[in-house]
């Protein structure tokens, strides 16, 4: 069936017009800019993009290989189509939970108006409440000594949320603290945000492989530790024993001995901008200072 579907695509392009014209030069424009709001939109700053950098590579390596079949090294050539048609069939396999809910997305009655709307991602004055929500909670979680798990994440195609507890509830304060309330049933997993919503609770995570992490981090902070090391996720974790609260980025970690750091940088996080002279970046690693796996 592949190699019928390949030979196909070779006769579709053998019977195109290459004589181009404005109208073809309008119709490459519009697929473009389709392509291009599509990057934008779904996959830029992702864990996707990694992915369709990848797909890009598997079209060139497949174009190679017809060339080196047109100079009649045929065997090099099949040796690398044949790569590529496993390699894209692997793709699919792999990433089928993530088609499975770009392909739900699509067939939601208000894809277009979510597709071009974006005043859920720039309305500042609705993080600026989660901010002060997260603040307050995070407040109470360290003065008690309970241990909490926070991620905070945009793209939810890498966060497992899906094994845990589905909410989709509003950030506040009574809610975070009644889900890691120690006698809840989803104190011990985490809770991920997105946006200004509460996606779902009781979520595992995976922990952390590094084996050089110092033994004095349990298992909430090497959750947190793996889950930044595999996705673009920022985690919030606040000890049980100690009550210390830390922010985990790109698989290092900040403990932070005050709640005014703290804002600073979930503001951040956040992209919530306090002050026009200084415009703060999401994810920003120069505001994060490490602390050193031993």
């Amino acid at each position: 069936m592949i190699s019928e579907f390949s030979a196909y695509i070779q006769s579709l392009i053998g019977t195109l017009d290459l004589s181009f014209n404005w109208t073809n030069m309008a119709e490459i424009f519009i697929i473009f800019l389709i392509l291009w709001l599509f990057y934008k939109k779904f996959i830029k700053n992702t864990q996707s993009e990694k992915f369709v950098k990848g797909a890009f590579f598997l079209i060139f390596l497949w174009i190679f290989s017809e060339i080196l079949i047109r100079f009649d090294l045929r065997i090099l050539g099949v040796f690398l189509k044949a790569i590529v048609t496993v390699v894209s069939l692997s793709l699919i396999v792999i990433f089928q939970p993530e088609l499975r809910r770009f392909l739900g997305f699509l067939g939601q009655v208000d894809f277009i108006n979510r597709l071009f709307d974006n005043s859920a991602k720039n309305n500042d004055t609705r993080n600026i409440d989660v901010l002060k929500e997260i603040i307050e909670s995070v407040k109470y979680f360290s003065k008690s000594h309970t241990g909490a798990l926070i991620v905070f994440q945009n793209d939810l195609s890498n966060t497992y949320y899906d094994v845990g507890t589905v909410l989709n509830a509003d950030v506040s304060t009574e809610l975070l603290l009644t889900i890691f309330h120690p006698n809840t049933p989803l104190h011990d997993g985490a809770v991920v945000i997105s946006g200004d919503k509460i996606i779902s609770a009781g979520v595992l995570l995976p922990l952390t492989e590094d084996p050089k992490l110092s033994w004095k981090y349990g298992t909430r902070h090497r959750a947190a530790i793996g889950m930044t090391e595999i996705s673009d996720a920022v985690c919030l974790v606040v000890s049980e024993e100690t009550g210390d609260v830390s922010i985990s980025m790109d698989g290092s970690l900040k403990k932070y001995e005050d709640l005014v750091s703290l804002k600073a940088d979930l503001e951040n996080i956040l992209g919530v901008k306090t002050s026009d002279d200084a415009k703060k970046v999401v994810f920003n690693l120069n505001n994060f200072i490490t602390i050193k796996k031993r």
